[in-house]
């Protein structure tokens, strides 16, 4: 194709948003890349080619500078206008299918890890598990701290500790703050340098098993439990192991037996998700012995245990531990926002640096002005009054979820326990043939009718033995539901339920 006929099929769109210049440089560049202009090429005189296109001689000028700029074309003036000889000869080639090559056995762990993992998009609704009530958060306050932030950055001669780049383990005002709710509330043993802050739990726990684990190496996990929490050992080449829980917790018995030889223990002690079984001191114990003994770690989830019901929020696994094999990982999604996506996790001593400069590697650091805002949330008392409320308010939206299914479903679930957190576990109860309604069939349902709910065999690991096998149910959050629309959602379900149930 002649050069000028090239040009003239470059038609421009001049009701693009992209300026009209813009449009240019990028169709004669595309023609270089893909050797429809071959190196060497005479482009006409701008002259010419702006009456030629009906455009501007200073929209043509702007695409020829952008392109000398950038060493697709050289001339001057007087000697024209030409591709760069320099360049080497364009080859037509196919369009790829797919990936240039198929992604290595790491990369392809990475980007599979949590392919299972589902979130839930839209307006919450009943029965949403594990969302915090974004309806009793002080939005207001917390915009009012963060322009104070700003405004104080504007005015500061450095503009703030919180718009540049920060240290890797995070604010240190927010480390020593968390570091004293921490040790008050939940009985943690630390100190501030102990502290590196993430973006949320999933990094956290992304960092430690890339730093503590070696391909190979078994973890124990709970089925059912968090699968999110497998997806960076996947990555990390762990093996996993599965290990039922009871009514006393994870069944250390159970995994000290099978898999004596593991290097990692991911538990969640103060409150189990999706059964709500809390870790007796006994199993606690035996964890800790044994770990101790095999020198092996402890990941403590400790992901919602500020909202117990009946009775202050017990103390944590890792305050019992004297062998320093216990890391204690924290999240402020449930207790403020998930979108905050602030994390942290109280590592033993000689292992804080490490994970600082791991963190380093990842992000450098957590966003300081989010960190700032925080402080000062708790500073001022915010976050403890915040924490009073929230539970208050969870506390009356639990209790109407129990009525409300004791009243209308009493005969189809049971539930429990239901002493803390923000979701309630339930299994079916089977009618008089011993029939039970397949769970998945119920959760489907109920999505189509407009609530919100997880089937407990979401929450079952692929890998899981026969030994981990729990009796069919549903989990339902309550927490961000208000509660007229947890008792419209228990006559929502109950509907499906009946719906579904065999023989119907």
């Amino acid at each position: 194709m002649h050069v000028h006929d090239l040009i003239a099929s470059a038609s421009l769109d001049r009701s693009s948003d992209v300026p009209l210049f813009r449009q240019l440089y990028a169709r004669l560049k595309d023609a270089i890349l893909h050797g429809a202009l071959a190196p060497g090429a005479r482009l006409p005189a701008t002259r010419d080619l702006c009456r030629q296109l009906g455009v501007s001689r200073q929209t043509v000028l702007a695409a020829y500078d952008q392109l000398t700029s950038e060493g697709y074309l050289r001339g001057g003036v007087g000697q024209g206008t030409f591709v760069d000889a320099a360049l080497p000869l364009a080859r037509q080639a196919p369009a790829a299918p797919g990936l240039l090559r198929a992604l290595p056995e790491r990369g392809a762990a990475l980007a599979e890890a949590m392919g299972t993992r589902r979130l839930y998009e839209g307006p919450v609704r009943a029965f949403r598990p594990s969302m915090p009530g974004l309806d009793l958060f002080p939005f207001d306050l917390w915009r009012k701290l963060e322009a104070r932030h700003l405004r104080h950055a504007q005015r500061g001669p450095d503009h703030g500790p919180y718009l540049g780049y920060g240290p890797a383990n995070g604010y240190a005002p927010l480390r020593e703050l968390l570091c004293a709710y921490l040790r008050a509330s939940r009985g943690v043993v630390c100190t501030p340098e102990q502290i590196v802050i993430t973006s949320g739990s999933q990094q956290a726990l992304y960092l430690l098993t890339q730093l503590l684990l070696a391909p190979g190496d078994e973890v124990w996990v709970e089925s059912p439990g968090y699968q999110g929490a497998c997806a960076p050992m996947l990555v990390a080449g762990a093996r996993i192991r599965t290990v039922p829980v009871t009514d006393e917790g994870m069944d250390v018995a159970y995994g000290a037996r099978h898999y004596p030889d593991a290097r990692m223990v991911f538990a969640t002690p103060s409150h189990q998700l999706p059964l709500g079984a809390t870790m007796s001191l006994a199993r606690r114990l035996e964890l800790l012995r044994w770990a101790a003994a095999r020198r092996a770690w402890v990941i403590e989830d400790d992901y919602d245990s500020e909202y117990r019901y009946t009775g202050a929020p017990l103390a944590s696994m890792q305050s019992l531990d004297r062998a320093g094999c216990v890391v204690y990982v924290g999240t402020l999604s449930k207790v403020l926002f998930p979108a905050l996506r602030l994390g942290y996790v109280v590592a033993p001593p000689a292992l804080a640096e490490p994970l600082a400069r791991a963190k380093a590697v990842v992000d450098m650091h957590h966003a300081m002005l989010p960190q700032a805002v925080l402080a000062d949330f708790i500073a001022e008392g915010h976050f403890m009054r915040h924490i009073r409320r929230t539970r208050e308010a969870y506390a009356e939206r639990r209790a109407v979820l129990m009525a409300a299914l004791e009243h209308r479903l009493g005969e189809r679930l049971t539930y429990g326990p239901a002493d803390v957190g923000l979701d309630l576990c339930t299994h079916f109860r089977p009618d008089r043939k011993g029939r039970i309604p397949d769970e998945a069939r119920v959760a489907q349902a109920a999505l189509e009718a407009g609530i919100e709910l997880r089937p407990l065999g979401y929450y079952a690991n692929a890998a899981a033995t026969p030994a981990c096998a729990v009796a069919p149910g549903l989990l339902l959050g309550f927490s961000a539901v208000q509660p007229e629309a947890i008792r419209q959602g228990v006559e929502a379900l109950a509907r499906v339920i009946e719906g579904q149930w065999p023989g119907k």
